[in-house]
C-alpha cells in the first residue's frame, strides 16, 4: 500500500507540475520539474516521499516497521510528510467520518495574499537561503493545491453494491487521481474502470535500485507501466478504499463540489460520503496542520515521529 500511496501522490505532482493531459514517452527529453519529482520518491533516505520516509512516519499512526498500511494509514501518512515539502507546497485534507468540509478545506488552502513588495522580498530571502538553483514554488500567495484524499468503508467484508455507481463515478471525474485498495493481502492502485471491471496498476514487481545521475537525471523505465494495466471484477474489491482528487486551482474544487452534489450525492440513503459546506458543531475545531518546530525537513530521514504529532485516534475496520 506505500507504493500505492506514492502512486496516486506522483499523479498528484503531475498534474500539479506538468499538467494533467502529460504523457510520458520513452527516450524523449523531459523537463527539469519531471526529474524532481522522482527524485522525491527515489528509496533514498534523505527523499521526502521515500519508502523509508513513508514507512517511519507509519510509527506515528501506530504502525512498525513491515507492517500492512490501509489505505486511511497511507493518507495520513501523506498528509504529514508533506509538512516537510517546500517545493511542491500542497495542502493535503484527509477526511474523517467519512465527511468532508467544504470550510476546512478552504481555510487549509487559502493563504493570504502578501503584497507584492513583501511576497518579492520573502522570495528573494528564501532563494538566498535555499541557493540559486531553488524554486521558491512554496511560496506562492493564495491558493494551495489540494490533494483531497477520502477513506471509506464500503461493506463489512465484501462491498456493498449499493456503492458501485457513486463509486464509478468518482473516476470520471476530472480531478480524480484514482483510488487506493485491493483485495485481501494485495494492495493495488485503481485508475479507473470498464463495465463492472476496475482497471489498476500492480505495485508488485521486483524492480532494480535506481538512483539519480551526476546531472540530476534519473533512469525512469521502472517508474512507468511497461505493459498493460491489469483488471478486475469490482464485486472482489476490499470495502477498505481511499479515492483520490486532485485541485490545482480553487474553481477546480468548486468544481470538484458541484459534480459530487451532482452525481454522488443525488442517492438518498447509504451516500457513499457526505459533503458539507461549515464544520460541524460537535467535532473539534479545526486547524490547518502545520510543519512541527523541528530541524527535520523532507531532504532528511525522520528518525523518530514521537514528538512530531500526536497520535490519531483514527482507525480502520479490517476484513477477517
Amino acid at each position: 500500500m506505500l507504493r500505492c500511496g506514492q502512486m496516486m501522490l506522483a499523479q498528484a505532482l503531475i498534474c500539479r507540475h506538468l499538467g494533467r493531459d502529460w504523457q510520458w514517452e520513452k527516450h524523449k527529453k523531459q523537463p527539469e520539474e519531471y526529474h524532481r519529482i522522482l527524485r522525491c520518491f527515489l528509496d533514498r533516505k534523505d527523499c521526502c516521499y521515500s519508502i523509508h520516509q513513508m514507512a517511519q512516519m507509519g510509527v506515528g499512526e501506530g504502525k512498525s516497521i513491515g507492517e500492512w498500511f490501509g489505505p486511511n494509514t497511507v493518507a495520513q501518512v501523506l498528509k504529514k510528510l508533506a509538512l516537510f515539502d517546500e517545493w511542491n507546497s500542497l495542502a493535503v485534507y484527509v477526511s474523517m467520518d467519512n465527511t468532508v468540509v467544504i470550510e476546512d478545506i478552504k481555510k487549509m488552502c487559502w493563504c493570504p495574499a502578501q503584497s507584492s513588495s513583501v511576497a518579492h522580498s520573502s522570495a528573494h530571502l528564501h532563494r538566498s537561503a535555499l541557493g540559486p538553483n531553488k524554486n521558491t514554488a512554496g511560496l506562492c500567495p493564495g491558493w494551495k493545491p489540494l490533494l483531497l484524499i477520502i477513506p471509506l468503508r464500503l461493506g463489512i467484508n465484501h462491498i456493498n453494491p449499493v456503492y458501485i455507481d457513486a463509486f464509478k463515478e468518482c473516476f470520471k471525474m476530472p480531478q480524480s487521481l484514482g483510488a487506493l485498495g485491493g483485495k485481501p493481502n494485495n494492495a493495488y492502485y485503481f485508475i479507473g474502470f470498464l463495465g463492472n471491471e476496475l482497471i489498476y496498476l500492480d505495485p508488485h514487481t521486483t524492480q532494480s535500485f535506481v538512483d539519480s545521475e551526476e546531472n540530476g537525471t534519473v533512469d525512469d523505465k521502472s517508474f512507468h507501466c511497461q505493459q498493460a494495466p491489469h483488471r478486475m471484477k469490482i464485486m472482489n474489491l476490499d470495502p477498505s478504499v481511499a479515492l483520490g482528487f486532485f485541485c490545482k486551482e480553487e474553481c477546480d474544487f468548486d468544481n470538484w463540489c458541484s459534480l459530487v452534489q451532482k452525481e454522488i450525492l443525488k442517492q438518498q440513503s447509504l451516500r457513499m460520503f457526505e459533503l458539507v459546506q461549515k464544520h460541524p458543531p460537535h467535532w473539534p475545531p479545526f486547524i490547518p496542520p502545520s510543519k512541527p518546530e523541528v530541524t527535520t525537513t523532507g531532504a532528511e530521514l525522520i528518525e523518530s515521529t514521537d514528538k512530531l504529532f500526536e497520535l490519531e485516534e483514527e482507525f480502520e475496520i479490517l476484513s477477517v
